[in-house]
Order: C-alpha cells, then structure tokens, then sequence
C-alpha cells in the first residue's frame, strides 16, 4: 500500500514538474520528422537549420533514403512530411488512400539532372539520343562520341531514386510511358548523388548523373541537346529557369492532408521570399524568381 502511494506521489510530481516547465517556456517541444529523396536531403537540411534558428523549441528529424522511402514512410505514417524528386504514383496513392493518408503536394524547386564525366575526359557534349543509347549499352565506347578508345563506365542511382526514375524516363524512355527502355545490366547501381560524384572524379572513363546540387569542381558537367540538330544548353540555373536545358524537373515536399502547427509553418518557410533564397544558396533554381547568377 505504502508503494503504490509513492508512486501515485510520484506521477503527480512529474505531471506537475512538466507542467511548470510548459508554462514557463510558453512553448511546448515539438519533433516532426521528414524523410525520403536524396537530392532535396541536402538542401531540406539548409532549410531546417534556418528555421530551427527562428524556432529553437521545435524538433525536427531529417533522413533520406530515396522518394519511394519518403512515400513509404508518409503512407505508414513514420514521417510527417516525405522528400521527393518525382511526382507520386498512382499506385503510391491508391495505397495512401487505402490507409485514409491524403499526401498533398508542394512544389519548392527547380532541378536539373547533369550529366557528368572525368575532368580529363574530353567528351564536352552528348545529346539525349546518345545519352540514351550509353545507359543500354548500345554505345560502349567514349571513341564512339568524339572521346578516347576507352570503355565507358556507366553510373546510375538505384531504383528507389527518384533521380533514378526520372532519368529513366526523360533520357531512356523520351517522355514515352509506354516505352520499355531499362539501364544497361552492366550499369554500377550506386547508392548516392554524392558517390557517383566521388567515382565520377577518380575514375577517367566513368559516366553518371546527379542533381545539379551536388556538382562540385572535381567533376565536369556536359551540355546536352535534345538531337544533333539542337543547340547544346550547358546545365546552369538559368537555363534551367528559362526551359532550354532538356534534363529539368520539380523537386517536392509532400503532407498528409492540409499541413497543420509546425509542418505548416515549416513548409510555409521553404515557400517564402526567406525559404526560396536559402534554395538558390543551395545551387537548386527557386520557384519565385530570384536573381539567378
């Protein structure tokens, strides 16, 4: 008797302790979590460092993984806000529907896939035709697209990637959903933007692509035209903001239902003047305009 009458003391202390500290914070510490593409991770992370600044009593978990990861996590409500560099797919929302999970969508940036080589290669453009016929092993050789006799080396993220799928479909595929293109079997499947970056630079004959938020200057960028008939656009924010460069998309943040409290608040940051500076800092294109340099 005497034990259960010390823990019941004991419960009210902590309620009341808890309470005390609640009242006199005028704020109670709220953790939201938010996983999935790797190519937004980077610059969600900027993002969140600045509005933790503003919002110190706020919690928030970050963690990539992929967009299928982000989608995953958002439909079995392990997250409250999923990463994506690719539209949801019907089959993900029929089975978010399906649990009573609503995903809204919000568009925070622009992105474009470069395309990317050793810096001593000398191969400075390809056009989507070759691009496509490189990452099915119809072209094998970098002789056959004005480089050296030397094999290439294909790098591809894995296919949990939304970077992975929309290559796939803008490269390979040419927009076509009902094109049945793949990667080559003898594509590396790598695990990261930033690794194939690291391969791309120590390897000379090694080819990949990543968002434009991960080229660094070990590895060089080429220009890219959508036929040999077409200008080669060389993948810059500008170009990419004013519809010239042939490998762009959205990048997104989705919610389940109305965001609401601090994942409102969070994604009314990423789309402010504030939120969409943070974006152009991060090498990604704003969906406000910006002076773009």
């Amino acid at each position: 008797m005497k034990i259960l009458k010390l823990i019941t003391v004991l419960l009210i202390s902590v309620f009341f302790c808890a309470c005390v500290r609640s009242h006199s914070s005028g704020k109670h510490d709220v953790s939201i979590q938010i996983k999935g593409s790797d190519t937004i991770v980077n610059l969600i992370q900027e993002l969140v460092e600045k509005f933790i600044e503003q919002n110190p009593s706020f919690n928030i978990s970050l963690s990539g993984g992929g967009s299928g990861t982000g989608f995953a996590s958002l439909i079995n409500e392990t997250c409250d806000i999923a990463m994506s560099s690719r539209k949801i797919e019907e089959k993900e929302r029929m089975l978010a529907e399906s649990k009573n999970i609503k995903p809204i969508e919000f568009k925070i940036a622009l992105d474009a896939l470069v395309v990317l080589v050793n810096k001593n290669n000398p191969v400075n453009k390809l056009t989507l035709e070759q691009l496509r016929d490189i990452f099915m092993a119809r072209i094998t050789n970098w002789k056959e697209v004005g480089g050296e006799n030397r094999k290439i080396v294909i790098l591809s993220r894995e296919s949990n990637s939304g970077t992975h799928m929309f290559f796939k479909e803008r490269v390979l595929c040419i927009d076509d959903k009902s094109n049945k293109n793949k990667f080559s079997t003898q594509s590396l499947m790598i695990s990261s933007s930033q690794a194939i970056c690291d391969e791309v630079c120590q390897n000379p004959n090694a080819l990949g692509y990543v968002g434009m938020g991960f080229v660094d200057r070990r590895v060089k960028p080429v220009s890219v035209a959508v036929n040999a008939e077409s200008e080669y656009v060389y993948p810059m924010p500008e170009n990419v903001m004013n519809g010239t460069y042939p490998i762009s998309r959205p990048l997104y943040i989705y919610t389940n239902g109305e965001p609401q409290d601090v994942v409102k608040m969070f994604t009314d940051y990423a789309l402010s003047d504030t939120g969409q500076k943070i974006v152009l800092e991060a090498d990604f294109i704003p969906i406000k305009k910006q002076d773009v340099k």
